[in-house]
């Protein structure tokens, strides 16, 4: 697969057909909740591809029914996957899709609908997750205070490697990452136009987790 993308620094912005066409359906209002969970899966799969090209590989030998051979396969720390609570939660079997191995942990944060400022009710991570390279989920980076909250926990925690795979993003958002993590590298679908009075991204697609899970 050819991944067309705009890269913005540390952030990339995947422009593949495939992903804008699953978004195009994703941002519609008439999406029932069903196919909208699909389309989180398919997208974030397909984020997740792009996220993970850079990981390092190694030679190793393979006997194949032919013959032994040398084959690459990939090196160094293993993966942990924490998606934060609740949107992050259906984005993560399109991670463990690819990455069946990794280790799950879940960080609890909600955003204060009045200050916009995050707050954390929970936080389980893998016991050795200093030791792994931590791709965080979360369906949208509208202001990036929770997000740049959940970073500090896992890097309070130990992890020195860390990517963000978001759905959509604001420029807000971006750029408060990208200021207080400037190590994490951000892979979204779309970067939209901004915020609006209450926070939410616009055009945006609404709120992720009552779409995902049918609440209001």
């Amino acid at each position: 697969m050819t991944v067309t993308e705009a890269r913005r620094g540390s952030v990339v912005e995947v422009k593949h057909p495939l992903v804008q066409h699953k978004l195009t359906y994703l941002r519609d209002k008439n999406t029932p909740t069903v196919h909208f969970r699909k389309l989180v899966n398919e997208i974030t799969l397909l984020l997740t591809y792009e996220a993970t090209k850079d990981l390092p590989t190694e030679d190793v030998e393979v006997e194949t029914p032919l013959e032994v051979g040398e084959f690459p396969q990939i090196s160094g720390k293993k993966v942990a996957v924490c998606p934060i609570l609740r949107a992050g939660v259906g984005m993560l079997d399109g991670v463990l899709s690819l990455i069946s191995s990794a280790r799950v942990g879940f960080i609890g944060m909600y955003r204060d609908e009045e200050t916009l400022e995050p707050v954390e009710y929970y936080a389980k991570l893998p016991a050795d997750v200093a030791e792994r390279d931590v791709i965080l989920l979360d369906p949208m980076l509208a202001t990036g205070n929770s997000t740049a909250a959940a970073i500090r926990t896992v890097k309070d925690a130990g992890a020195t490697s860390v990517r963000l795979i978001a759905i959509i993003a604001a420029p807000e958002g971006i750029e408060r990452i990208t200021r207080d993590h400037p190590d994490v590298q951000i892979v979204v679908a779309a970067i939209d136009r901004g915020l609006n009075e209450r926070g939410f991204i616009v055009p945006g697609l609404g709120d992720a987790g009552d779409r995902l899970y049918g609440t209001k």
